[in-house]
């Protein structure tokens, strides 16, 4: 088990309570907020204000973050965490299983791929990073649902008409929801020739930090159905190398802002 370093984490929470605040507090209310001895919050904040993360009014020597931790935070945004995350986990289950292999998140109406490792089958499904695939015909999409809090999945499944991809889509938002439930009592969603004929996939979720993820494995329906107890094996196995069996979903997903119309699929199942 890791070492918690205490004082890291005080730090940290120094900049929670301020965003829970939104004001300048004074030491004697900080050492409150964070329920610590006065000498002990008075060090933390000489501290980040020598290194220039908090300020100090003059005269009545309240105390605000300054723009250096935003500075720092952009800075660290430019990258995304998911991409390198999402990465790993993909290139780990394809190499178990040769299957090709996506991890993404939702955007809109749709799961977004921010990372993706092509299979080593001869045949194979390619989809490429930055693709969009569609949430209610895809596995990946399922495992998403899934975890999301009840309100903010009905309405995403009701926001405009579940659209069929293939005849084996499903389309009613009360049967999707009935088929992800029962899913879901495994941790492993599946999706049958529903986004394209003659593909299937089977897919996970977890948390990166507090974003709602997926990863899913997908190819030839007929040689997922012969693979699959080994395939699924496989998944909660890198499930747990990712994000560990203790990550599991607390319901919180939210997807971003659908205020615009959901991009071209650039390839359906995944």
């Amino acid at each position: 088990m890791a070492t918690t370093v205490p004082a890291a984490a005080r730090a940290l929470a120094v900049f929670e309570v301020f965003a829970r605040e939104k004001r300048e507090l004074l030491k004697s209310e900080l050492a409150r907020l964070l329920d610590l001895p006065e000498s002990s919050c008075s060090d933390l904040l000489s501290t980040l204000h020598e290194i220039g993360y908090v300020a100090r009014t003059a005269g009545t020597k309240r105390y605000y973050p300054t723009s250096r931790l935003t500075n720092v935070a952009a800075e660290i945004a430019k990258h995304d965490e998911l991409y390198a995350i999402g990465k790993e986990a993909a290139a780990l289950l394809s190499e178990k299983t040769m299957e090709s292999c996506y991890f993404g998140e939702i955007d809109d109406y749709e799961v977004r791929l921010v990372a993706a490792q092509e299979g080593s089958h001869r045949l194979r499904y390619v989809a490429l990073e930055g693709d969009h695939v569609a949430i209610h015909a895809t596995s990946i999409g399922k495992a998403i649902l899934a975890e999301m809090d009840p309100q903010t999945r009905y309405r995403l499944l009701r926001l405009k008409p579940l659209r069929a991809l293939t005849s084996n889509t499903i389309v009613n938002p009360e049967q999707l929801e009935a088929e992800i439930a029962k899913q879901r009592e495994t941790g492993i969603f599946s999706a049958v020739d529903e986004g394209r004929e003659g593909l299937s996939s089977f897919a996970i979720s977890g948390r990166v930090g507090d974003r709602l993820v997926g990863l899913s494995l997908t190819g030839p329906s007929d040689r997922l159905k012969s693979h699959e107890k080994e395939y699924k094996e496989a998944l909660l196995e890198v499930k747990e190398a990712a994000f560990g069996m203790d990550n599991a979903p607390k319901s919180k997903g939210r997807p971003r802002s659908p205020a615009r119309g959901p991009r071209k699929n650039a390839s359906s199942h995944s």
